[in-house]
């Protein structure tokens, strides 16, 4: 079984779930407020969010209004089509036009992120280009271990340091190799953190400064890593936020039986 067609058997359960909600709401005869209260509450239900919810409920008033849609299953169609143009993913492809271009990668611990940086060393090396990886998670144990074994994987050099070295001395250290030995890609991996820890957040915003610091003018991505389990209402709400679609999908090795996926935002 192909990777996406493990995805699409992971969600079959809630595909049909949702769908037998949908068939007994849009069997309505009038397309009343009650049908569009109804709708908005079994969309939130399908981890929608409320906000997104309500927009797209709104939305497909509008497209009613205008369109002068009459009959239900008209407007389930309607819906599928805006459901569809929010989570649109346009075009994924990373902006790596520099010499070297830098690649930082951060989310919450545990979603896959070590897993995520070795998978794209990989593809940058069989594109021909000379990758780096970066060991600026200082804190986990053995991170740089398990790092080293991706670079050996992927073909890829590595920096690193030992452990509870300053995250932002390793990014140094790192950019610092990579114009010496004319790198195409460097690649930072970062400690897991949450977005209320103010101390780590800090952390992080000193390894941005290093980068813009001594790469000013450097093309650089900054990857979201998300556990696959955070399901729709953080896919919609990242998009939302961002402004931009995802760059891909993965699975986590160790999770593989489980099928727990995770998802990269630029």
């Amino acid at each position: 079984m192909g990777f996406f067609d493990k995805i699409k058997q992971s969600l079959v359960k809630t595909r049909e779930a949702i769908s037998e909600t949908f068939n007994d709401i849009f069997s309505a005869s009038e397309l009343d407020d009650d049908f569009y209260d109804e709708l908005e509450e079994s969309l939130i239900l399908a981890d929608l969010g409320v906000e997104t919810a309500s927009k797209a409920t709104e939305r497909l008033r509008k497209a009613v209004s205008e369109r002068h849609i009459r009959q239900a299953q008209e407007a389930r169609q309607a819906l599928q089509e805006i459901l569809v143009d929010m989570v649109n993913v346009g075009n994924p492809e990373l902006t790596l036009k520099t010499l070297p271009s830098v690649i930082l990668v951060i989310g919450v611990n545990g979603v896959g992120k070590t897993t995520t940086i070795g998978k794209i060393a990989k593809q940058q090396v069989q594109q021909g280009k000379k990758v780096l990886l970066v060991a600026a998670d200082t804190f986990r144990a053995a991170a740089a271990d398990q790092l080293e074994i991706w670079a050996e994987r992927s073909g890829a050099a590595i920096v690193r340091q030992h452990e509870g070295a300053d995250p932002a001395s390793v990014v140094y250290d790192g950019i610092q190799s990579a114009k010496a030995k004319d790198v195409d890609v460097v690649i930072i991996d970062t400690a897991g953190r949450l977005h209320n820890k103010v101390n780590l957040m800090n952390e992080l915003n000193k390894i941005t400064r290093v980068v813009e610091r001594e790469l000013p003018r450097a093309s650089r991505e900054v990857l979201l890593v998300l556990d696959g389990t955070t399901r729709l209402l953080c896919f919609l709400s990242c998009r939302h936020k961002k402004g931009r679609p995802p760059a891909g999908v993965g699975e986590h090795p160790v999770y593989e039986k489980r099928k727990r996926q995770f998802c990269l935002w630029q």
